[in-house]
């Protein structure tokens, strides 16, 4: 015969469910505030302050953007109004996984003549492509771009 269910058998069962949920619980929180900080800006109010105007500036540029991957290289290219090719003053770029900030690397983009090109290694899945460039009178031409690299 089996022996009967106690109070401190119900105590112990109990205890050892709620240890298990939170246990688990911990652990996803601490990987998930390891893999992304999640922030975006440092001063999300200062950053407002000045969003607007950096909109208008950067459409008065009318610069269009582009990208593309393929064999290793990553290709940005920036068109003008009448759709000629723009030379920037000053370009960066972080390429990273939208969710973890450990795979983020910077490439060294080399101007074609036409385009803005990198050698760049990606593994299939998505990434993203936060782009900053300056033209020659100063205005900040930034971007966030989402790509697909197929297996």
């Amino acid at each position: 015969m089996a022996a009967p269910l106690t109070g401190r058998k119900v105590l112990i069962i109990a205890v050892a469910a709620f240890g298990v949920i939170i246990g688990v619980n911990v652990l996803m929180a601490v990987k998930a505030i390891s893999t992304f900080p999640g922030l975006e800006v440092k001063n999300s109010y200062v950053a407002s302050q000045v969003f607007d105007a950096e909109r208008k500036a950067q459409e008065a540029l009318g610069w269009t953007l582009s990208h593309e991957y393929s064999d290793g290289t990553l290709t940005l290219s920036f068109r003008d109004r009448d759709g000629r090719p723009v030379q920037v003053e000053r370009l960066s770029a972080i390429v990273g996984r939208t969710t973890e900030a450990s795979d983020d690397r910077r490439p060294a983009f080399d101007w074609t003549g036409a385009d803005y090109v990198a050698a760049e290694t990606l593994a299939p899945g998505k990434w993203m492509i936060l782009m900053e460039a300056f033209a020659p009178d100063g205005t900040r031409f930034h971007q966030r771009l989402d790509l697909f690299v197929t297996g």
